[in-house]
Order: C-alpha cells, then sequence, then structure tokens
C-alpha cells in the first residue's frame, strides 16, 4: 500500500485508499463516502505522521530491501541477471502508474519485450491486498501496452509478467521473525522469560472480505504457527489484530483491546509481533509504539523489532526470486482460487500462463 513520505502527501494517499472497494468496500456510496472519510481523518493522520518523523519510512525500506535483494540475486542467478528494482505502491508515491511507465522508458515493453516479476512484500495473501494491487498493475499494463493488433492479451513485445503472490512460511522468514523475538525476550530477565507472552498483530480486515472466503486470516495463522515452531513454542502466544477503521465488523480480537486485558489481569509482560509487516510505519512506530505500548503503561510491554534492514529477510527475498525465475511458473496455484468478485484479477491469471524467460525484476512492494 505504501505510505504518505510527507504530511502534506497525507490527504493524497487517504483518499486513495478510501476509494479503493476491494480493501475498505462502501457499498454503492464509495464514491461519496470514499472522499469524506479521508477529508476528516487527514488532520488526525497528519499528526500522527508528524509524531513519527514527518512521514512514513516504507519507502526507504523497500528501497534498501530491494536493492540490496538484487545484489544477492546477480550473485545467485547470473544466467537471469542483472535484475533492477522497481518499488510502487497501491496509495503512495511511487504509484504503480508511475513506475510501470517508468519501466517502459528503462527500455522494457514497447516492443521490445522484458520478463518482469511482481514480488508482493504481503507475506500472506489477501484479495484486497496483493489482489487489489495486482488489479492497478493489469489496469495500467493494458492501457500502457494495450492489447495486440489481432486483441490477443499479451502480444509479442510487451512485458512478460510472472507473479510471487505469498510467502507466508517461508524458513527465511520465518527465521528473522524468530531472532527479531529472541532478542527481545533476551531483554527480561531470565527468571521471567519464559512467561513473556508473545502477542502477533497483524492488520486487521472487515469480516465483509473474511466472509468470502479471503485466505489471509489462516495465512497469518500459519506464519504465526512457523514461527512458533522455529521456537520450540518457548512461550504462550496470541495473534490479535489491529488498526480496524470505522464502524463495520472488523476481524478481531483487536490489539489494544487485548494488551488492556492482559495488563489488567496481571499480566504485564508481553512483546507485540508485527507479522503481517516486512517494515516500519506507521502501524508500528505510532499505532503499537505510541499508542497501545504507551497506553499499556507498564514497562514490560514491548515490541519487537521489524523486519527492515535484517540481513536474513533480505536474504530469504533473493531465495524467494530465485526459486521463483528457476520454476517457470507465473503465480502459486493459489492463485487460481480468485475472491469473488475479482474477474480484473483472473483475466490477468490466464494471461500470466504465456511468459518467456528474459531478465529483469521488478521489485513491486506492497506494505500495510
Amino acid at each position: 500500500m505504501g505510505g504518505p513520505s510527507t504530511t502534506g502527501a497525507v490527504g493524497d494517499f487517504l483518499s486513495r485508499l478510501f476509494a479503493d472497494a476491494d480493501l475498505i468496500p462502501l457499498g454503492r456510496l464509495q464514491s461519496y463516502l470514499g472522499p469524506l472519510i479521508a477529508s476528516r481523518r487527514t488532520p488526525k493522520i497528519q499528526k500522527q505522521y508528524a509524531a513519527i518523523g514527518g512521514g512514513s519510512p516504507i519507502r526507504k525500506w523497500s528501497e534498501h530491501q530491494s536493492s540490496e535483494m538484487c545484489k544477492i540475486l546477480d550473485r545467485r542467478s547470473p544466467e537471469t541477471a542483472p535484475h533492477k528494482p522497481y518499488v510502487a505502491f497501491r496509495y503512495a508515491d511511487p504509484l504503480t502508474e508511475e513506475m510501470y511507465t517508468q519501466l517502459l522508458n528503462d527500455g522494457f515493453g514497447r516492443g521490445k519485450g522484458g520478463r518482469a516479476v511482481a514480488f508482493t512484500q504481503y507475506p500472506q495473501y489477501s484479495c484486497s491486498t496483493t489482489g487489489s494491487s495486482l488489479n492497478e498493475l493489469w489496469k495500467w499494463r493494458n492501457r500502457l501496452e494495450g492489447k495486440g493488433t489481432s486483441g490477443e492479451n499479451n502480444p509479442d513485445g510487451t512485458i512478460q509478467w510472472s507473479v510471487i503472490d505469498r510467502w507466508p512460511v517461508h524458513p527465511g522468514l520465518v527465521e528473522a521473525f524468530a531472532q527479531n523475538i529472541e532478542a527481545q525476550l533476551a531483554s527480561y530477565p531470565e527468571e521471567r522469560r519464559k512467561q513473556v507472552v508473545l502477542l502477533f498483530s497483524a492488520h486487521s480486515l472487515p469480516m465483509s472480505v473474511v466472509n468470502r472466503g479471503d485466505t489471509y486470516p489462516a495465512e497469518v495463522a500459519a506464519t504465526v504457527y512457523a514461527v512458533m515452531t522455529r521456537l520450540s513454542f518457548s512461550n504462550p502466544y496470541r495473534l490479535c489484530w489491529q488498526s480496524q477503521v470505522g464502524p463495520s465488523a472488523w476481524l478481531g480480537a483487536q490489539t489494544s483491546d487485548t494488551v488492556q486485558a492482559y495488563v489488567k489481569k496481571g499480566q504485564t509482560d508481553l512483546v507485540l509481533i508485527p507479522i503481517a509487516f516486512t517494515s516500519d510505519h506507521i502501524e508500528t512506530l505510532y499505532e503499537l509504539d505510541q499508542e497501545v505500548i504507551h497506553e499499556a503503561g507498564h514497562p514490560g510491554v514491548k515490541r519487537a523489532e521489524s523486519l527492515n534492514g535484517s540481513k536474513v529477510f533480505i536474504e530469504a527475498l533473493a531465495d524467494l526470486a530465485v526459486n521463483h525465475l528457476k520454476s517457470g511458473e507465473s503465480c502459486s496455484r493459489q492463485m487460481a482460487l480468485r475472491c469473488q468478485g475479482f474477474s480484473a484479477l483472473q483475466n490477468a491469471i490466464d494471461i500470466l500462463s504465456n511468459l518467456a524467460r528474459t531478465q529483469v525484476v521488478w521489485f513491486e512492494l506492497q506494505l500495510s
């Protein structure tokens, strides 16, 4: 999704976010309610971004992770090198259309062909996040490259796309989370360490999205279980959900309510783990650090570091990319089981079946 790099960009970011019915379904009044909600929330959200330094660090971390990944990829997969990273966000600069235009200006497509991999940075798939972003990618692909003269969807000379669409239990991802948890657990006295409760926190979804069969809750739970397996189930743990917006029903229990309930019962040693995020952003730096932890009012409530510049994590990204390039697959088998109402995404899946190997990786980062 991205995040505004300055407080002045918050309004546009929120306008795009609330206009996306895949993420926040508002029904027939979306075009009216979306801008209204965005304008009303802008001053409040601007203050939150000001409190974390004046903007989101997502772009900085995304560009660092993708650049470092490609250096490793050049070494591990010389037959597909050089690999060039591009960052694209759904609601913030650089937008999908901006990055697609840059790809074309850099000599890909427009009769010259080229291979690109859309690499989601949501480890766990949701139709409202990765699905929405792929819809946006395909919309701009059709607008900027179009169809062939005979009407074919994938004419010669266009960019040939494939997708890394989910990776919730990749060993490198699991190891990176586990190491950060172990580092934070080490800050507690040894006699209390085993009693610290691990609270895995992921961005929530509207129940209207969950009830149509979205795989996100199950894939987040799979990540949590894999991490706990790596930790040998050393501590009690729970999965909770954050960042609910609006009055409609969202997936719970909410992270803030969970922390308050444990503290009230006397369980004041808690470690929050942002399990569905691959770098710091407002949901970690403000919502968790300055709201949830501050309101808990106890020094035993802490947060595990985000993945950010973790070398283990970046190695995992490179491993995913290498295996994808070698596999020749256009996407995971799960992608064919699309969520209801995602016909544009199904069109993209159908076209992805005809891919050839060339040399560029497009590293598309879509972070909540």
